[in-house]
């Protein structure tokens, strides 16, 4: 075929989006649709969908766009789909679901904390008890068992929304290793199930059998059905390959595949990301995702709340700005981003600790504000939220780089965050590294679709896949005299504050 293309479904948190995508990296056309309601809680803290909501969605953006395009309909070589992590269901024996899909963003949490003695010996010679005991607790699983247990009787397979969405295309319950990243007694080392002897095997109540086959990205996972080619409106037997999760094909489209390269995310998670040949934990018993590139990982940090914290931010301290820039026809985003310039480098010493959830490195986590003064504006307080997520990334970065011993020379860029300028030129000062926007926003479509090319055999590898697929935008260099400011406030206050605030989050905690 003179021009192949490949149709891509991105399931995120907030929306779905359908992208056509050339071999010059270029997105012919996109179908997406926001979601009204991303989750519900029926339960204070909890957040579930059910999974009829994203098949249906994935649904209604196929058929838009082939509305929008059809005369290269003909041209889609494969289907390829990426979705965001950690987020799982439960199936019976027919593979219909049990219940609703229970979201990343949950903060459910299980009472058992039953383990094997000796697993709890081990795990406290290396100092991660309390990390050991949250993983335990926060695992979806756990909790299905221990409040659902008939329900987990039935439940006949565990699996994330990538799989059972690759099941809904072509019939196969097959997915990614990745795309496997929640909280399942996954070995990412091995990119494949752990073995019964592994050392945290015990902390996930999951029996073998409910476990589903894996691929590695770039194989064919199985064939549109003519069920669902019918509610796709794509032809039947087309290939379905395997991609990866949303931060997976993000770090790919970023051209992210060689070591002195990092990947930032700014999405509803933030995130930073390097790929690496060598098996590198970014903090101790964290391990690194599986890499959609075959025998590397990508070591990785998160911000959980990230740029939700925007989204919040907007909602309960930006009402006059919302109504300014509906009358203005500009997004609410946008109107506060022209004025992050107008603030000076560290908001007048008001620094933000941005977690807002608890983490497997900090497990009693949360957000906090140090340095107010009578000073400070609201537009103080955003631009230190935008500087917070930053100073929780430089940190995983330091600490990424010390662990691999290797350093990073360039920053890659992509997540709606991603589209102001003014935070682009923020971040790039704040780490005193070069940063770098691609051609387009929708990096991890891109990255899906590259991996979809290579696959079909459209390319030989996919640094040749980059090479033709990703190409520089607009670059950011970083201001020396800002650097200095806040690598002054990273080490002097940030990177002392939480081992200091610790004991009090944790007394916190006890009192929930």
């Amino acid at each position: 075929m003179p021009n192949p293309l490949i149709l891509v479904y991105d399931m995120g948190t907030q929306s779905a989006r359908a992208m056509l995508v050339d071999k010059a990296g270029n997105i012919l056309g996109k179908a997406q649709k926001k979601y009204e309601e991303p989750y519900f809680s029926p339960e204070p803290g909890w957040a579930e969908q059910k999974p009829s909501f994203y098949w249906e969605a994935l649904c209604e953006c196929s058929r838009k766009l082939k509305t929008m395009l059809p005369d290269r309909w003909g041209d889609i070589i494969a289907l390829t789909c990426t979705t965001i992590r950690d987020t799982c269901l439960c199936l019976d024996a027919t593979r219909q679901p049990l219940r609703n899909c229970i979201l990343w963003l949950d903060g459910r949490e299980s009472s058992n904390e039953s383990l094997p003695a000796v697993n709890k010996l081990l795990y406290a010679l290396v100092g991660k008890t309390e990390t050991v005991k949250l993983q335990r607790r926060v695992s979806a699983c756990n909790w299905i068992a221990e409040h659902e247990p008939e329900l987990w009787a039935k439940t006949d397979k565990f699996v994330l929304l990538s799989c059972w969405l690759n099941y809904m295309i072509c019939g196969n319950l097959r997915d990614a290793a990745a795309s496997t990243i929640g909280h399942l007694p996954f070995s990412n080392k091995a990119r494949t199930w752990m073995k019964p002897n592994d050392l945290i095997r015990p902390l996930f109540d999951i029996r073998d059998s409910q476990t589903y086959e894996l691929a590695e990205s770039g194989e064919v996972l199985g064939t549109v059905t003519a069920a669902a080619a019918k509610l796709l409106e794509v032809p039947e037997g087309l290939p379905l390959i395997a991609s990866g999760s949303d931060k997976a094909c993000e770090t790919i489209g970023l051209g992210c595949i060689h070591e002195g390269s990092a990947a930032l995310g700014f999405s509803t998670t933030a995130t930073v990301e390097v790929t690496t040949s060598r098996y590198v934990e970014p903090y101790p018993l964290v391990p690194p995702y599986v890499s959609i590139l075959p025998g590397h990982w990508t070591p990785e940090v998160e911000i959980y709340r990230g740029y939700w914290l925007v989204s919040w931010f907007k909602r309960e301290f930006a009402r006059y700005e919302a109504a300014e820039a509906e009358r203005e026809g500009i997004s609410t985003e946008e109107l506060l981003n022209r004025q992050l310039s107008s603030i000076p480098a560290g908001c007048l010493g008001l620094i933000l600790q941005p977690y807002f959830n608890p983490g497997l490195v900090m497990p009693h986590a949360r957000g906090a504000a140090l340095g107010f003064t009578s000073a400070h504006t609201r537009m103080h307080f955003y631009r230190a939220i935008i500087e917070g997520i930053n100073f929780g990334l430089m940190e995983g970065l330091y600490s990424i780089e010390q662990r691999s011993k290797s350093k990073v020379h360039r920053l890659m860029i992509a997540g709606g965050g991603s589209q102001s300028a003014e935070i682009c030129q923020i971040t790039a000062n704040m780490f005193g590294l070069p940063l770098q926007r691609i051609h387009t926003h929708e990096a991890t479509g891109l990255g899906a679709a590259l991996t979809a090319f290579v696959g079909m055999g459209e390319f030989a590898d996919y640094d040749a896949a980059i090479a033709a697929m990703v190409r520089p935008a607009e670059a950011f260099q970083p201001d020396a005299a800002q650097h200095k400011i806040y690598q002054r406030l990273y080490t002097e206050v940030f990177a002392k504050a939480f081992d200091r605030l610790q004991p009090l989050y944790t007394a916190l905690d006890l009192m929930k």
